[in-house]
């Protein structure tokens, strides 16, 4: 299989390289089977017109986007295999079907969800793409969506039932570090995932695009990717 990398030279797109180096998988410029973008809301235009242009699967790993991005991503499903992944960990695919279930079966009425994530000290973005994609599975799990509490400070801040908060720890070298609580009465249950290198990104990446050679226009995600395995 052939990938073309829209940002070879960034952090992501060297880690790809350094993964697809152990397979079968080649990096080229032109003639790809799947394109793969790891760079940054702007460029978003770009890479799907490239994509609808060459008639090939699209995988979008940047974070930040907002509500015109993902509006174009579904125009562009219209017509080619898009998958939309803010983080490409099948570790952390698996932790978002974990918070579904535990959020269905949990119930709102006495559980509150609280999302902590950490990141190096250079991520533009918070809360990260990923913990907002945990707070969505959370979400689907009680058939509900959530008012959002990005991040408390002041006073009066005393909690709305149903609603889910987030909170941000940016500093060193952090891969990725999320945990999502279930606090209830007199338990709490936490579930967590912990990156410790770009690498499983990288290689998470990699299986997401073999998922998508050759597959059917449509908008995935990396739940579709585990439910494939």
């Amino acid at each position: 299989m052939k990938i073309a990398l829209i940002a070879p030279d960034g952090r992501m797109g060297q880690a790809i390289k350094a993964a697809a180096a152990d397979t079968d998988i080649a990096i080229v410029d032109t003639g790809a089977d799947v394109l793969i973008d790891f760079s940054a809301p702007d460029a978003l235009r770009g890479s799907i017109d490239r994509a609808l242009s060459e008639n090939v699967p699209l995988l979008v790993g940047t974070t930040g986007l907002d509500e015109g991005h993902d509006q174009l991503l579904e125009e562009a499903a219209r017509d080619i295999a898009v998958l939309k992944a803010p983080n490409t960990s099948l570790g952390v695919a698996l932790l978002a079907d974990l918070v579904t279930r535990a959020a269905r079966i949990l119930g709102e009425d006495s559980w509150d969800i609280e999302i902590v994530e950490a990141h190096h000290r250079r991520k533009a973005d918070a809360p990260s793409g990923t913990a907002l994609h945990l707070g969505l599975a959370a979400e689907k799990g009680r058939g509900e969506d959530a008012h959002d509490e990005l991040g408390r400070c002041g006073t009066g801040l005393k909690r709305e039932a149903g609603e889910i908060g987030y909170a941000a720890v940016r500093g060193g070298t952090v891969a990725g570090d999320h945990d999502v609580l279930f606090l209830g009465p007199d338990e709490r249950l936490i579930l967590s995932h912990r990156a410790e290198s770009r690498a499983i990104f990288a290689r998470g990446a990699l299986t997401a695009a073999r998922f998508l050679n050759g597959r059917e226009p449509g908008l995935y995600s990396m739940a579709d990717v585990i439910d494939a395995e």
